[in-house]
Parts: structure tokens; sequence; C-alpha cells
């Protein structure tokens, strides 16, 4: 078992769709190797980015297999409404040959329960003991996985080998000062797109679970690779990191926001990736003042970029 698959920048795709809005894993395996080609480390699929909720079992499992026979490093995502389900996705990832788990906490049925939420978590860990994974802090699972609870399943679960925090500036401290501070071995991934700088340099991060990545996937490996040099005390990279976060402060901001797939998939079409234009369902769009937003703030970015990267390799 190794931990590398929870190092460098990766990008949590989402699920293009076909005309009659099934799945089209043909252009998901493209675009999972196109970011790979990239510098991406490797890919997550069906965390929330990749509508997992709105996909049937069959449909995650067999785009997992798509991609991990196409050779794209996969960590994949548990997520479910129940134990069993998030077991089977387990399971199906070890037998396919993924490279890790993203461990979603068990939601609805008794999801503010420690004990409910141990026995979940022990589950999904137990059926694939080979694969290394990360917990997943989110507010929006409704359940903050703290470090009593971490210790408990990793004693048990040599596997668990790290924290993907969610949870913004406060909860990547938290998992900082708690868990990964505790143990030496314990990895911790920045999980969403305006905590980057943060993560690395405050938080001891060692990689980054990305959204924007997936549209912006050179400048997101810009940023991660300025946040290692300030995380090592540079000075002048620690300012670019600053400067470059809040420029992409607006496109980042999505990542937090509930119609994050819909503008992130948006940005994709904006790129020239048609795949991406319709979602699952007919009704989940964006406005049309939110696509012109969009739009002025991506072109700005875009503007911006352009000339700063050349000030900054002047």
């Amino acid at each position: 078992m190794s931990d590398n698959i929870f190092t460098g920048t990766i990008p949590a795709l989402m699920t293009p769709c076909t005309a009659d809005r099934t799945p089209d894993f043909d252009a998901l395996v493209r675009k999972g190797r196109e970011l790979v080609d990239a510098g991406m480390s490797a890919v997550v699929y069906c965390g929330s980015m990749g509508d997992w909720p709105l996909l049937t079992e069959a449909q995650r499992q067999e785009g997992v297999a798509r991609l991990v026979a196409a050779g794209v490093p996969t960590i994949v995502g548990t997520g479910a409404v129940n134990s069993k389900e998030a077991v089977s996705h387990a399971a199906h990832a070890a037998n396919v040959g993924a490279q890790g788990l993203m461990v979603i906490p068990r939601l609805l049925s008794r999801g503010s329960s420690p004990a409910a939420q141990h026995a979940h978590f022990s589950a999904i860990l137990q059926a694939a003991p080979a694969l290394p994974a990360v917990i997943y802090n989110s507010p929006y699972y409704g359940f903050a996985t703290r470090a009593d609870l971490f210790f408990e399943l990793r004693a048990k679960h040599p596997n668990l080998i790290g924290f993907k925090e969610f949870g913004g500036a406060a909860d990547l401290r938290y998992a900082a000062e708690h868990i990964t501070s505790q143990d030496d071995d314990v990895t911790l991934m920045v999980g969403v797109d305006t905590q980057v700088v943060h993560g690395f340099v405050n938080c001891g991060a060692t990689g980054a679970i990305t959204g924007i990545g997936n549209a912006l996937p050179r400048e997101v490996l810009h940023l991660v690779a300025l946040s290692r040099k300030a995380a090592a005390g540079n000075a002048v990279a620690r300012r670019q990191a600053r400067e470059l976060e809040a420029a992409l402060l607006v496109l980042s901001s999505f990542d937090e926001g509930t119609d994050l797939v819909l503008f992130y998939k948006y940005l994709m079409v904006l790129n020239g990736d048609t795949e991406y234009t319709l979602h699952f369902n007919e009704t989940d769009v964006l406005s049309a003042s939110q696509r012109r937003y969009a739009e002025s703030q991506y072109a700005l970015f875009r503007d911006w970029y352009a000339n700063w990267s050349r000030e900054v390799a002047a």
C-alpha cells in the first residue's frame, strides 16, 4: 500500500452527459487522461463534483472501471445513502485496480451519530484494506469527523492515511492542529479551492483536490507549486501565491456553493468542452445572469493571468 496517490494536485472530475442525459464515459476518460497529462497526479471520481447522487450504482462503477482501464490514476468517492452501497463502491474500486478511496460520511439516517459513523467508516475501510483512504470532511455532509474518531479508526484500519478537509480555513486549522500534527504519517488534502495557500503554508497540506482545476489546470498547478515553495519559506513564492489565489477568488468560490457543478461545467463549455453542456436533470441550469457573471469573471481572470504570468517570468 502506498500513500503517494494523496499528493500533488487532483481534480474532482465532473460527469459529462450525452444528448439523452446519460453519462458520457468516453468523454469522462478523455478528460481524465488530459488532466493527468497536464500534470495532475490523479483524479477523484464520484465525489460531489461527479454528481454521485444522480448516478446509479452501476453507472458510477462503470465510470471508475473505464478510468482505471485507461490508465488514469483514480481515487473513488464512496458517497451513498446507505452503508451497504458505500461498501460496494469500495470493494469495486479495489477489484478493478483503483488507487485510493475518498470515504464520505453516512448520510441522513443517523448521520449525526458518531457511533453510526464509526461503523460506516469501518465497513468501507475494511472492504478495501489495501487501498489508501482519506476521510472527506465537509459541512455539507452534516458530520464533522474529529480527532478522537479519526484515530480510533486509524488504529483498526492502517489504510486510513489522511484527511480531506472541505470545511474552510478554521476546519483546515483544526485538522492540522489536532490530526495531522499528532501523526507525521497522516496526510492532509486541501479540499476547497479558496484555501489552497492557507492549507499548504499554515496547515502542512501535501496535496489539493480541486474543482476549478478542471477548467484551469495550468493555473491551479501553478498555484499549488507556488504554495509548496511558500510552505518551505520562500517569501517571493508566498507573495505570488497570494496574488494568484486572490485573482482566482471568485472562480474558486463557486466551489463553496450549491451550484458548483453547474458553474464548473459552464467554464468547461467556455473552454470548448461541449460535452459538459448538459446536466442529468433538465432543470439544473444556471440563470442567464449567472452565466454572464461567470463569463465576465472568467475573461477577467484569464486576461489578468496572461499579464501577471509574464511579469512573474520576467
